[in-house]
């Protein structure tokens, strides 16, 4: 099968990306031939996987938003595939995937908490917004497509809503996770390394927020929740004199059987991690909320499987992801997550088994509640071993299967519809 997967940019990080990765060489593994159409990229992800670069004139990443849309599409007309897989910003193709849900929903729920005073009141970036929504109408108006490919329920029912695709063009493929990579079984290696490097004992409790976009992920709700738990927190920590010891013994190690068998009941620890150019900021707000010696901010980092494995719960109030791959990676690094019906892997989590949903993303009670009912040292013990036996149910591997079929099916359906032409 000849296939072309079009994406703008391609790279090894990026939720998409990771996507556009897994299935190009899931793809060229088992022989199909597969091209990568892109406007830039990196080292391939499988030695036969080719690509082609369109890289029209424009100035401005509207423009090459814009342009590389009207390229594809020439591009495709051209060439003899049996199956295009467009993963946004064209609307050219046989299979589109929305991964990044619909453009209005992620505008109503979240853009705002993305954006400096100034540029709201400027209208930053509003022309290219205007563009996405106009590609996504464009790509999901009636004969543009063969399938929709989305990765939660909620944005299945939001596309069918929005843009009137039928449910029996809808195609739910969840995000995986790489299961080697994200492990319990690094809590005794690489976690306890970077707490020994950030001073914090292997007995204290770590709660771990990772997400870049602090507004949109709700780090300001974070905050004020964990600051209210903190405050209750009657271990011997404000002074900060246990963070630094490199005294206490290692923790038991934990394998992948057992992600907590030797579970933690020291002092709570809040630590940080993301892009932001926001930080310091959000560090001054931690400070006045008495967070100082409890929350550790790690800015951006490409170790991320390392800074699961330091903690033992995640939250992530998020206020609009389509399918956050954090909280899939967090569950198989055996952490329970706590995060916001508004982000699709919530469909994942049983309630207080793996996890907890909030109804509504900024509801700092709700959130403070939850992390009281986490924190306790059994509970987390529980739950990391069912955090670790869903997130086994959802491999990276498994995901890429289910893409590779859904593409047969089309490009069959394709050679059909020729035949009988």
């Amino acid at each position: 099968m000849r296939v072309a997967l079009v994406h703008l940019r391609h790279a090894h990080t990026g939720g998409t990306e990771r996507y556009l990765n897994l299935v190009a060489g899931y793809l060229a593994e088992r022989g199909d031939d597969v091209t990568i159409v892109c406007r830039s990229h990196e080292s391939p992800p499988h030695p036969a996987v080719r690509f082609v670069k369109l890289r029209p004139l424009a100035i401005g990443g509207t423009a090459r938003i814009k342009t590389f849309a009207r390229a594809v599409e020439k591009h495709v007309r051209a060439t003899a595939y049996d199956v295009v897989y467009d993963l946004g910003r064209a609307w050219t193709h046989d299979v589109v995937r929305l991964g990044g849900g619909c453009q209005a929903t992620y505008l109503e729920l979240a853009h705002a908490a993305t954006l400096k005073p100034w540029e709201k009141f400027v209208g930053a970036r509003a022309g290219k917004h205007r563009l996405a929504l106009a590609i996504e109408a464009r790509a999901l108006g009636p004969g543009n497509y063969k399938r929709v490919v989305v990765n939660s329920k909620m944005v299945a029912e939001d596309v069918a809503r929005r843009h009137g695709v039928p449910r029996e063009k809808i195609e739910l493929v969840y995000n995986g996770v790489d299961l080697e990579r994200y492990s319990p079984a690094h809590r005794a290696t690489m976690g306890a390394l970077l707490r020994a490097e950030l001073g914090i004992g292997p007995d204290e409790r770590v709660v771990l927020f990772l997400g870049s976009g602090y507004g949109r992920k709700g780090l300001d709700v974070v905050l004020e929740a964990f600051a209210r738990v903190a405050r209750d927190d009657s271990s011997p920590h404000a002074d900060g004199a246990r963070a630094g010891s490199s005294s206490h013994a290692p923790s038991a190690p934990s394998g992948t059987d057992s992600p907590a068998s030797s579970a933690r009941s020291g002092p709570l620890r809040l630590a940080v991690v993301g892009y932001d150019s926001e930080q310091p900021r959000f560090e001054a707000r931690a400070a006045e909320l008495g967070l100082a010696a409890r929350a550790s901010f790690l800015g951006g980092r490409r170790d991320t499987e390392a800074c699961y494995a330091l903690g033992d719960l995640y939250v992530l109030p998020t206020r609009y992801d389509p399918f956050a791959n954090t909280t899939l990676e967090a569950l198989a690094s055996g952490l329970p997550a706590i995060t916001s019906a508004t982000n699709g892997a919530s469909e994942l989590i049983t309630e207080d088994v793996d996890g907890a949903v909030l109804a509504r993303a900024d509801d700092v009670d709700a959130l403070e509640r939850a992390l009281r009912r986490w924190i306790v040292p059994e509970r987390l013990a529980t739950g990391a071993r069912a955090a670790r036996a869903l997130a086994e149910q959802h491999s990276a591997r498994s995901k890429c299967a289910q893409s590779a079929a859904l593409l047969d099916r089309v490009a069959a359906e394709k050679r059909a519809e020729l035949a009988a032409r």
